[in-house]
């Protein structure tokens, strides 16, 4: 019988943080530069956002609470933001995850496995206990989930503090749960890094309830996103012609990608259209094989058969279908 994800015991806490990435130490182990090395280990989209034109201004003048304002306005019209919801740009995904727990007391938080571990770190940091089963003051859900893609029912998202991570949920706009943004206690998590490609630039965005989202705005202070974050989030917001012509390329490269693992022999669990989850009858062996060629991939400590996949750039589909 094939192996499914929650057939695998999966640790949750703040001493267990594995992620993609990280290719210092893939180069260090397998050699080479970090130019000629293809980074299949994260979801970032190959193929990011082109960034505007920055000026002078741009690096040395404050953030402009203008351009604040207006990044606010073209995440509402990009997201179909509620009127009633609130809308914070921040330094990043990672650092509301940081930040989250703390604007309840302490106390149970359910958050189903495997799925992203920041979340159970940051909840464990805060002195919150993970939940095995219901009820539970905190609910965690990625939407779609990392790694196996799972989308999550609006009834499964019931708490008096709910967290729904859409960091990856930019492929498929038509699954958002943007519509309960205006639930009291709910937060909605964005990220830039992915679906734009623009990991390095550092923005994110929460959506929600107002009373949290000014406590989140409150803990971050002023500034906290840069100016040429700002610049760049608002002109990205307001393409929608690229965006609609990113989501075709990223699902015809996605298919490209499951016919050549099922070619040799990988089974698809799952995934998005930014990463795909792969089950391998050796999963270290594949990573090893792929590294030597300088291609680096994403396994799990809970599972000897999972190896998940990112989309190549355009110039390095050749290199991978010849390792594989």
């Amino acid at each position: 019988m094939s192996a499914r994800v929650s057939d695998y015991p999966v640790e949750t806490g703040a001493t267990v943080r594995d992620h993609g990435g990280n290719l210092s130490a893939a180069i260090q182990r397998y050699g080479g530069s970090r130019c000629n090395w293809i980074d299949l280990s994260t979801g970032i989209n190959p193929r990011p956002y082109p960034l505007p034109d920055f000026t002078p201004n741009d690096w040395t003048a404050l953030p402009d609470s203008a351009a604040f304002d207006d990044l606010q306005i073209a995440a509402r019209q990009f997201w179909n933001i509620p009127d009633q919801a609130a809308v914070l740009p921040a330094p990043g995904a990672s650092a509301l995850i940081a930040q989250v727990p703390g604007l309840a007391a302490p106390r149970w938080v359910k958050i189903e496995t495997p799925t992203y571990n920041e979340h159970a770190a940051a909840f464990a940091n805060h002195g919150w206990a993970i939940a095995e089963g219901e009820p539970a003051e905190a609910r965690v859900a990625v939407h779609p989930n990392n790694p196996d893609g799972r989308l999550w029912r609006a009834e499964e998202l019931v708490a008096p503090l709910t967290v729904i991570d859409e960091s990856f949920c930019d492929v498929c706009p038509d699954q958002s749960h943007i519509n309960l943004a205006t639930r009291p206690g709910t937060i909605i998590l964005k990220s830039f890094g992915k679906f734009w490609g623009l990991a390095g630039l550092r923005l994110g965005f929460a959506i929600g309830d107002p009373a949290l989202i000014q406590q989140l705005a409150n803990l971050q202070g002023p500034w906290a996103v840069s100016g040429p974050a700002l610049k760049t989030g608002i002109q990205a917001l307001q393409d929608h012609e690229w965006a609609d012509a990113t989501r075709q390329s990223l699902a015809q490269d996605t298919k490209r990608l499951d016919q050549l693992a099922a070619a040799r022999g990988a089974r698809l669990v799952g995934g998005s259209d930014l990463f795909r989850l792969y089950e391998v009858s050796d999963a270290a062996a594949w990573q090893d094989r792929l590294a030597h060629a300088h291609i680096w991939s994403r396994i799990f400590p809970y599972s000897e058969n999972f190896l998940r996949l990112g989309l190549p750039p355009e110039n390095g589909w050749e290199r991978l279908e010849a390792t594989l």
